[in-house]
């Protein structure tokens, strides 16, 4: 927590990636897929795919196309879907929203389709100010249009707000617009190649509030 000396500086917004930083989606895909090897080979593709194609293709679609071109079965995308609203939220992701909540508008920018976001979003009980997801902005993340789409719902600028990511690749997307960001790296995964670092990295989001409680303060401790 922040110290009880120092006053909390929190931004006006905090915008959030939904299916990595929030949620534990890395163990139902791997359900899906039947393994942890074959779950991750599976994500890393759909990954590729999903930054690569910039302009909105169907969610469904990428996700039926990485089980593809990893060997996958067709069943394993039904699988995956059948047990969305099974998605678990990581610990401490519900605990940190509730304690932003009287702080800061809090937004969802998730690459996905506008149902299967709005359902995701829907599992933690507080009240979104914005949902975006990669159907409504029509691009997939790191383009910058679905990180400015949700400032613009907000009615805050990129320097009073803070992006919760949980992969590198919005790194590209949020240094674009101008947003400091906390990695919620929860496997460990190594910075993608050319990706800006993240203001802060960590494995949890235990360090999340501290960090947002000093954003408006420099430099930048916990």
């Amino acid at each position: 927590m922040t110290s009880a000396s120092v006053p909390a500086a929190f931004p006006r917004a905090v915008l959030f990636d939904l299916l990595t930083a929030l949620l534990d989606s890395w163990t139902s895909w791997n359900h899906a897929a039947g393994s942890e090897q074959a779950g991750r080979a599976w994500r890393a593709a759909y990954l590729r795919l999903t930054y690569g194609c910039g302009q909105y293709i169907a969610y469904e679609q990428l996700v039926r196309d990485a089980a593809a071109e990893v060997g996958l079965p067709e069943s394993a995308v039904r699988s995956l879907e059948a047990d969305w609203l099974n998605l678990t939220p990581w610990r401490g992701a519900l605990d940190a929203l509730r304690a932003l909540e009287p702080h800061c508008k809090l937004a969802v920018v998730t690459n996905c389709s506008t149902r299967l976001g709005t359902q995701a979003a829907r599992l933690f009980p507080i009240r979104w100010d914005a949902i975006v997801t990669a159907e409504e902005a029509g691009v997939y993340k790191p383009n910058a249009r679905p990180y400015r789409l949700a400032l613009e719902k907000l009615g805050v600028q990129a320097n009073e707000a803070a992006f919760v990511a949980g992969s590198s690749y919005d790194m590209f997307g949020t240094a674009a617009v101008g947003l400091r960001t906390y990695w919620h790296n929860h496997v460990g995964l190594p910075l993608v190649a050319g990706a800006p670092p993240p203001e802060f990295e960590a494995p949890t989001l235990d360090s999340l509030l501290p960090w947002l409680g000093r954003f408006g303060l420099r430099p930048q401790t916990i």
